[in-house]
Order: C-alpha cells, then structure tokens, then sequence
C-alpha cells in the first residue's frame, strides 16, 4: 500500500513549483480527514491526495495522461493509479469515481482551492473559518473562478452527502496542519 513517505518521495520528483506543492498538501490533509470521516486508512487516502497532480506540471494540457506509466514503473498499485486517475473524470479522463477513496479525491481537489482562496482573505486564516462563511463564497461564482462548482457539487452528490458536510470534514482537516499550509493567518 502506498505511503505517504512513498508518496511525498515520487512527488519531489515530478513537482518543484510551491503552488501546485501547497496545492497537494490541501488535498492531501482534506483526504485524510475524509478517511477519518469514512473510518479507513488516514495516511493511504493522504497518500494518494498528495500525489493526485504527479504529471499536472510537466503536462498540464495532458493532466493525467501522464501518471500511470511512470507511477507504475515506480510499484505504485493498479488500485491507487485508478483512483488518482479518476479525480479527472470528465474532464480528462474516462475513469469514473467507484469506491469512497475515488469519489472523495474528485470533490475535494477543487473544494480545498475555494477553501484555500477562502481563508487566505481571513485575518486568522483557516483556523477560525466556518461553512456558512465558506458557503457564501462558494455561491460567488467570481470567488476563486477556476474552482469548478459543479464538479465539487457532482462529486457530492456521488459520495451521498452535502456540501456543507464535506466542506466541514475538509476544513477541519486542513485546520490541523494550518500552518504547514500557510494558512495560519497573520
């Protein structure tokens, strides 16, 4: 099973620009909470949030295309390449979201950039933000843009839960490591 050392070991290899590095460790925290959330594995969900954009530097008009091979090559499982690839279904990919892991990786990846957008306009940064206050900036369609509302919104109704539930989760565990994030305000 992969690991999060693992993890963090092949992504040092494939990602060097501190935003998409800061972009990972989000979902990478999120996922963990998720795991909690769904009583499995915190560090294999972790993982696999952490090396869910392996070929998005390189490749980024060919986001995904680009992973399985050399994530393969490097003994990662046919089940974590799976659920990796499946965060861009629709958008790149054709692999649609089965298990929780799957479902979960594919809401929180765009949730954790409202999130992130969310609590960096804060004071205190993440450590003191709400849903509702999160859910306001989510009906703003201009607030963080390139955050697809939809997707979060489909990914939600996949794992049979709200927004504001997800959001909570998510939140919460970004709020662990806000300072890891840079999120700890000023």
């Amino acid at each position: 099973m992969l690991t999060l050392e693992r993890a963090r070991e092949l992504n040092a290899q494939a990602v060097t620009e501190d935003h998409l590095i800061l972009h990972e460790m989000n979902v990478c925290y999120a996922m963990g909470a998720m795991a909690r959330h769904f009583g499995e594995d915190e560090e294999h969900w972790q993982a696999i949030g952490m090396l869910h954009d392996y070929d998005y530097e390189k490749y980024p008009e060919e986001h995904l295309a680009h992973t399985a091979e050399p994530l393969r090559a490097a003994g990662v499982s046919e089940e974590d390449i799976r659920a990796i690839l499946s965060h861009g279904y629709g958008i790149c990919t054709d692999v649609e979201p089965q298990s929780n892991l799957e479902k979960s990786l594919f809401t929180v990846d765009e949730l954790t950039g409202i999130i992130q957008a969310c609590a960096r306009m804060r004071p205190n940064g993440i450590t003191d933000l709400e849903v509702k206050s999160l859910l306001k900036k989510f009906k703003d369609k201009k607030f963080a843009a390139k955050c697809s509302r939809d997707t979060i919104l489909q990914g939600c109704a996949m794992l049979g839960m709200e927004l504001s539930e997800v959001a909570e989760i998510c939140i919460e565990g970004m709020k662990e490591h806000a300072a890891e994030l840079q999120l700890a305000g000023a």
